[in-house]
């Protein structure tokens, strides 16, 4: 629904005092149609900021939704994040709660064209879910990324043979060989982030027991360490393992990975769960950055987590 300014005579030069001088029963209604890319964490910021914004003027759903000529309902779900809002929308709005600050309007903008940004994976949704398909994102805009994993290698870090064992594990052979196959393609193609100019740093720490599981075979998690004992050698990849005699430490509620994104964003842990992916956000995502300095105190050093690998492989010889 969208509500239409019926009346076009009006004295005064700014359009915020243009429209607030309207009679509410002078407004008319069409209908609006939403189109756009759908929700995402993008949207979801982007939402937020303007609910804060618009509360901060006192003004209700149904005035600021008068202004861009949408009812209250299609306001509340770009709120929500249900959908982004176009640039000029967002400009308007912007207008309406006197948004004069340079950098407060640049990292709107900023939010909203990149919720509107399309990449290689927006046409893999089906196959990502709803619940993951925001990670490829994170991945690809974090300038640091930091792992815990207890159980299983890094997706990150997963060969593809790995990947394609963990999933027909994981899937309890639900699924065909195709789909399988979809999927173990995807994990290797988000593997792209690992190097180029822009590639983020990658933190990881591992329980020292994932080196002794077998995952697919003697074979598959042979290659698999010694792919990760060629990751140890670059510049933006640091590989650390918890030993078996460490005390119990905060991590052991599960496996998380926290991605620290550039301004205007805030930092983002994510955590997979049986029945979909959780995404918490700052200042909640610094319980996880706390979690994150006592696994740090925990770990061995690099040089000693590579001496970990390269003896694990020489058993499996």
């Amino acid at each position: 629904m969208a509500h239409i300014i019926e009346s076009s005579n009006i004295a005064s030069l700014d359009p915020v005092q243009n429209f607030l001088s309207v009679p509410r029963q002078r407004l008319g209604v069409a209908m609006a149609i939403i189109t756009g890319p759908g929700p995402s964490l993008r949207s979801q910021w982007l939402g937020e900021k303007l609910r804060e914004l618009r509360t901060a003027k006192k003004m209700s759903l149904r005035v600021a939704g008068e202004y861009l000529q949408r009812d209250a309902s299609t306001m509340s779900r770009y709120e929500n994040g249900e959908y982004p809002l176009r640039r000029a929308d967002l400009v308007a709005l912007m207008t309406l709660y006197d948004v004069s600050d340079s950098q407060q309007r640049a990292d709107l903008e900023q939010i909203c064209e990149d919720a509107w940004q399309r990449d290689w994976w927006d046409s893999h949704k089906a196959d990502f879910g709803r619940d993951f398909i925001d990670v490829p994102w994170l991945e690809s805009r974090a300038s640091r990324i930091r792992a815990y994993q207890h159980f299983l290698i890094y997706g990150l870090f997963q060969t593809r043979d790995y990947a394609t064992a963990v999933i027909t594990e994981l899937k309890f052979g639900h699924e065909s060989a195709e789909q399988i196959a979809r999927w173990a393609d995807l994990r290797i193609d988000r593997q792209k982030i690992l190097v180029g100019d822009a590639a983020p740093q990658i933190e990881a720490i591992f329980e020292v027991s994932v080196l002794k599981r077998i995952t697919g075979s003697p074979e598959v998690t042979r290659a698999q360490l010694r792919h990760l004992l060629d990751l140890t050698e670059q510049g933006n990849i640091t590989i650390r393992f918890i030993p078996e005699e460490s005390r119990p430490h905060k991590g052991s509620e599960g496996t998380f990975t926290l991605y620290h994104l550039p301004q205007p964003y805030p930092a983002v842990a994510h955590i997979e769960t049986r029945v979909g992916g959780l995404y918490v956000e700052e200042p909640k995502a610094s319980v996880f950055e706390d979690v994150w300095q006592d696994l740090d105190r925990e770990a061995v050093s690099v040089e000693r987590s590579r001496d970990l690998l390269a003896d694990r492989l020489k058993e499996m010889r």
